[in-house]
């Protein structure tokens, strides 16, 4: 079904449900709950998580299949970021236009960025990819202020042409939209005791998100996807049989880098304020901590490793000393002072120490990233059921 085997048409269905759920999964408790200001982020960090997964997703096109390492895909982001800020202040606050837009422009930066990039390889066209990255972050910083806003920035403003919008009311906030619904809008459905909220931003990039990742799919299992892996696997063999490398290359990167554009443009469409911050090297290190989390070179690993890490960025740093000494309030009292001096330090401004040792731990012991633990998870399963299925119906221990 729409061009892909059964294993990979289960594959997107899962996508497709973890999207669908993910704010109830994510969100579980009801306004007003005690547990509710642990979600201070959403529905915004709901938003965050199928955008930095387009942007993992596009970044594992370069580095799971050509095994590229680039340091600087952030810079993609901010030009698409950008470029959509600029079609909502000159032409509509539509967020259609923007997204194309932002496509566009970022897909003819990397095509000028890989051309000399893809000269080199290894830790040179790294290095190369980050000096891109930082060259972008000085001129949108300092450079090209009138083009950029500098440090303060960019966002739509009342006097703004948008040539194709009606004239606002004096006062009146521009604000993004999809013909005329609000991206920050939301809808309730009642169902019996339960009410439902579905915002309307986080639903569009959901499908802009499971878009992306079936064409990921689609690129996979391409002959096209097969000469990037056969270009990770070993170049110089390749260059042995008369074919050249270099077009499959620059082809995966400027693809990597229109997803990158993509997420930057949805960005703008979810929050209307654009900084040179989003083109910083710590944006690019992000990304790459995404695909090594999840699984480097597999479908679903890098949306895994994005959901994963802004999780914690979310929730880990919202959780203080208070609300530890609640949740272990039944301890003794020097029992609880002791747990809570315990933890504290990797929560609330210490969540990237908890992240650090999370990431150590899977690169020692799941190379292949949380996927790698979810199949070997599967397989101790498959096993213990083999072992009790025998002929004769007795128990039989699994090898």
């Amino acid at each position: 079904m729409f061009g892909l085997d059964k294993k990979d048409f289960r594959l997107l269905l899962l996508v497709a449900v973890l999207v669908a759920l993910a704010p109830f999964i994510l969100n579980p408790f009801p306004e007003g709950s005690g547990m509710a200001q642990f979600n201070a982020g959403y529905p915004d960090l709901m938003q965050r998580f199928v955008i930095f997964g387009i942007f993992a997703i596009g970044f594992n096109i370069l580095f799971g299949l050509t095994g590229y390492l680039s340091f600087g895909h952030a810079a993609f982001l901010g030009v698409g970021s950008y470029a959509a800020i600029w079609m909502m202040k000159l032409l509509t606050m539509n967020v259609i236009p923007a997204i194309i837009v932002s496509v566009i422009v970022a897909g003819i930066f990397s095509l000028a960025v890989g051309w000399i990039s893809l000269r080199r390889s290894g830790i040179y066209f790294s290095i190369l990819t980050l000096a891109f990255a930082q060259m972008s972050y000085s001129l949108a910083y300092s450079v090209l202020t009138p083009i950029t806003g500098g440090e303060t920035g960019l966002q739509p403003k009342v006097n703004d042409p948008r040539i194709l919008d009606g004239t606002l009311a004096n006062g009146a906030t521009p604000k993004a939209n999809l013909f005329g619904l609000e991206m920050g809008s939301s809808f309730n459905l009642d169902v019996g005791a339960w009410v439902f909220t579905f915002n309307v931003g986080y639903y569009l990039a959901g499908i802009v998100m499971l878009l992306a990742f079936y064409l990921s799919i689609r690129i996979f299992r391409s002959p096209f996807g097969m000469m990037l892996r056969a270009v990770k696997s070993n170049q110089q063999r390749l260059n042995y049989t008369g074919l050249n490398a270099k077009p499959y290359t620059l082809a995966a990167f400027v693809i990597s880098g229109m997803y990158a554009g993509l997420a930057g443009g949805l960005m703008v469409a979810m929050d209307t304020q654009v900084g040179a911050e989003r083109m910083f090297w710590t944006a690019s290190g992000e990304v790459v901590l995404m695909s090594i989390l999840g699984g480097v070179g597999t479908l679903i690993g890098p949306v895994l490793g994005a959901g994963a890490i802004k999780y914690m960025e979310n929730i880990l740093s919202k959780i203080n000393s208070d609300i530890l000494h609640t949740w272990f309030a039944f301890l003794p009292d020097g029992l609880e002072d002791f747990v809570v001096t315990l933890i504290y330090p990797f929560i609330g401004k210490g969540w990237h120490l908890t992240l650090g040792l999370i990431f150590m731990l899977v690169v020692i012991f799941l190379p292949g990233g949380l996927v790698e633990g979810g199949q070997r998870v599967a397989r101790l399963f498959g096993r213990k059921k083999k072992s009790t299925d025998t002929p004769d119906g007795k128990t039989t221990p699994a090898e």
